[in-house]
């Protein structure tokens, strides 16, 4: 489709034969729908010279004509394309992915750790055996309840919990590995490193905007980011009678979970420093609640990474949030 709408080629194509088709073709743009592999197909695109862009499913559906089929769908991607102030997904680098599959990974064994943590406690309750919360209690308090012989447990129940047991120390110590192999890349990463250097950032959150993000150079500003992230009110104006709600939560719902709850940490370690950054924080939970604060300090957090990326410096407290403002 050329810009002013006309339709130019029309062809449909086999996975196989996408590469050479493309070869081929004079250099142009080409758009796709955000998927599993666009961000694959938008770099071996990108070496044939071609500007590879990627929308939002969600902002392709209004553009679409008909009934739902394959070429409607490609035309609504190329004429959603063309509208002026239209949303791309920010594309990643193959360093970008491999550093989300570690986080997708390792959320995935945090949430099955959970997940059969409350599995042996249920069932542990079913025997009259109760435990005070946290895996931690139940890796420690568990072996001692197998040994122990005046607890009615059953030969069969006992062996059971024991494989339950192994299953669950197995999953903490790949969650151990995990952390350590991320850990390892943010330290010998510059733009990891550049962000640890703010309060409330570690090397889970430091890869994880790494991965979500890369160097901030699809965002315009701190603020930009921020709502990308979903950390800013979400808005209900009519009649020019503007109402604020709650944040949006929109984006990246892991990396927005990882940057609040840096947040929290950081917010709880502020004590006695003077840094107007500080200041700030200590102002903030004067006029509101703890968690309210959190979701603020995060907002400003992202603000300021965004300026440490944009502008290549480390964090500076009480200067670089003026930047990122």
């Amino acid at each position: 489709m050329n810009s002013s709408g006309r339709v130019l080629k029309k062809k449909k194509l086999k996975r196989q034969q996408l590469m050479e088709y493309f070869s081929q073709l004079p250099l142009c743009v080409v758009v796709m729908e955000a998927c599993g592999s666009c961000h694959y197909w938008s770099r071996e695109l990108s070496k044939l010279g071609h500007e590879v862009k990627s929308i939002a499913p969600k902002y392709v559906v209004p553009y679409r004509k008909g009934n739902k089929h394959d070429y409607n769908d490609a035309e609504a991607i190329a004429e959603a394309s063309q509208r002026e102030g239209m949303r791309f997904v920010p594309l990643k680098s193959q360093e970008q992915q491999d550093v989300q599959l570690m986080h997708r990974i390792r959320e995935r064994m945090i949430s099955q750790q959970t997940a059969l943590s409350n599995q042996i406690r249920g069932l542990l309750a079913e025997y009259g055996i109760v435990y005070a919360k946290g895996i931690s209690t139940l890796v420690k308090a568990l072996p001692f309840t197998l040994e122990d012989t005046d607890n009615g447990l059953s030969v069969l129940a006992r062996s059971q919990f024991q494989g339950l047991l192994d299953d669950l120390l197995i999953l903490r110590e790949r969650i151990k590995d995990m952390d350590t192999a991320l850990k390892v890349f943010a330290q010998n990463h510059p733009i990891c490193k550049r962000l640890m250097s703010m309060s409330g950032i570690g090397p889970v959150i430091a890869t994880a905007l790494y991965a979500g993000v890369g160097q901030g150079q699809a965002f315009n500003s701190g603020r930009h980011l921020a709502a990308w992230m979903g950390l800013v009110p979400k808005q209900h104006t009519t009649g020019d009678n503007p109402k604020l709600l709650g944040i949006s939560k929109r984006g990246n719902t892991y990396l927005r979970t990882q940057i609040i709850n840096g947040a929290r940490a950081a917010l709880r370690h502020i004590g006695d420093k003077t840094d107007k950054v500080s200041q700030w924080c200590r102002s903030s939970l004067e006029r509101m609640c703890f968690n309210k604060a959190c979701v603020a300090l995060a907002n400003k957090m992202v603000r300021m990474a965004w300026a440490m990326l944009h502008y290549q410096q480390d964090y500076l407290p009480g200067k670089i949030n003026k930047v990122a403002a």
